[in-house]
C-alpha cells in the first residue's frame, strides 16, 4: 500500500537515509528540514521523488499543514549532540520540546500514524545493563545541561505514549550511536565522525577520559530498517524500541580501529571531560541496549558489524571529501 509520509528532519544524517528507504518502498515522501545541521546534498538521490519543504518544526502552522496531508509521520527533527546541547541548552530545549509538541499535536489532531525518534540518552547514567525499554531512568542534577536533552526527549516520549494509551497509533524508537555515510564531517553528535576526520587529517584522535567508556555502534542501514518497521508495523503501536546492536566497544578501541583502517599516522590524545565540556559535565560509563523487543516484535536484528560499517563509512568519506 502506497502511503503519503512526512519525515521531519529528513535532510539530516539518519533522516535522509530513512527518506531513501521510504522512496525505495514506493511511498510518497515529504521532508521538512530547516537545514541547520541537515543538507540538501543528503537528499540528492531522492529529490526527484520527494517534496522538500525548508522550514522549522517550531512553525506550528506549517507543521499542521504538512501533517494534514499525510498518512504517516516520522518525527526525527531535533537538536542533537552532547556538545550542542551543552553549548546551547535553551535553544535545544525549545526545539526538542515545543517543536515535538507541534508535530505530535498535529499528528494526533488529524489521526495520523506517528513514529517519534528518541535517544539512548533517555536512560541517563544508570548502571543496569543491558538497558531495557521499561527500565528506570537515572539522571543527574538540573544544573548539568547535559541532562536537559534526556529530559526533553523523555517529555516527547511521555506525550506520545499518553496518546498511545488513548488508543492512538504511536510508537517510539531510541537510537544507540548510529553511524555511517552522511555523517557530518564536523563530528556533530558523532564520535565516529570526529575520530575519522582526525585520522584522515593525521591529527591526534581525541578520546575523552581514559577511553574505557563503552558504546554500541549501529550502522545506519540497521538504524533505518528498525525505524521503518517500528513506524509502519501495526504490532509496534504503543511500544518503545531500542534501536541498536548489543556489542560493546570502548572508545579507545574504536579510535585504534579507525587509525588502523585509515592508515593514519595519528596517535590517540586523551582529553579530560572538563577541558571539553566544563567542570559540571557527566558522562555515562557504559551504554548497552536490550534488543529483545525489536527482535521479538519487529523481527529485527542488526546485521552490519562495526568493522564492515566503518569500512563502508570510510569509502563514502573518501569518495565525498577526496
Amino acid at each position: 500500500m502506497v502511503m503519503r509520509v512526512l519525515v521531519t528532519g529528513g535532510a539530516g544524517y539518519i533522516g535522509s537515509h530513512l527518506v531513501d528507504r521510504l522512496v525505495h518502498l514506493g511511498h510518497n515522501v515529504t521532508v521538512i528540514d530547516n537545514l541547520s545541521t541537515g543538507s540538501l546534498q543528503n537528499l540528492h538521490g531522492a529529490q526527484p521523488h520527494i517534496e522538500f519543504v525548508e522550514g522549522s518544526i517550531l512553525d506550528e502552522a506549517l507543521v499542521e499543514r504538512l501533517v494534514r496531508g499525510t498518512d504517516v509521520v516520522f518525527h526525527l527533527a531535533a537538536a542533537v549532540g552532547v556538545g550542542h546541547i551543552v553549548e546551547k541548552p535553551l535553544a535545544s530545549l525549545i526545539t526538542n520540546v515545543r517543536g515535538a509538541e507541534h508535530v505530535i499535536g498535529a499528528a494526533m489532531a488529524y489521526d495520523k500514524r506517528l513514529l517519534v525518534a528518541s535517544t539512548s540518552e533517555i536512560y541517563g547514567k544508570t548502571k543496569k545493563m543491558p538497558m531495557s525499554e521499561d527500565d528506570d531512568r537515572v539522571l543527574g542534577s538540573t544544573t548539568i545541561a547535559r541532562w536537559g536533552y534526556s529530559t526533553a526527549k523523555a517529555i516527547d516520549e511521555h506525550l506520545a505514549l499518553a496518546h498511545a494509551a488513548e488508543g492512538r497509533r504511536v510508537s517510539v524508537v531510541r537510537y544507540f550511536n548510529s553511524y555511517g555515510p552522511r555523517l557530518d564531517p564536523r563530528g556533530y553528535g558523532s564520535v565516529v565522525a570526529n575520530l575519522m576526520r582526525q585520522a584522515l587529517n593525521n591529527e591526534p584522535l581525541t578520546v575523552h577520559g581514559d577511553g574505557t567508556q563503552t558504546r554500541c555502534f549501529t550502522y545506519v542501514t540497521d538504524t533505518v530498517e528498525c525505524t521503518v518497521r517500528a513506524g509502519l508495523d501495526d504490532g509496534a503501536q504503543g511500544l518503545v524500541f531500542n534501536v541498536g546492536n548489543d556489542r560493546e566497544t570502548t572508545i579507545l578501541e574504536l579510535a585504534r580501529k579507525i587509525i588502523a583502517l585509515t592508515g593514519s599516522r595519528s596517535d590517540v590524545s586523551f582529553v579530560s571531560y572538563e577541558a571539553r565540556y566544563g567542570k559540571s559535565f557527566e558522562d555515562t560509563v557504559r551504554r548497552v541496549p536490550d534488543v529483545r523487543r525489536a527482535r521479538d516484535v519487529l523481527n529485527f536484528s542488526a546485521r552490519v558489524d562495526l568493522d564492515e560499517g566503518l569500512q563502508r563509512t570510510l569509502t563514502w568519506w573518501r569518495e565525498t571529501y577526496a
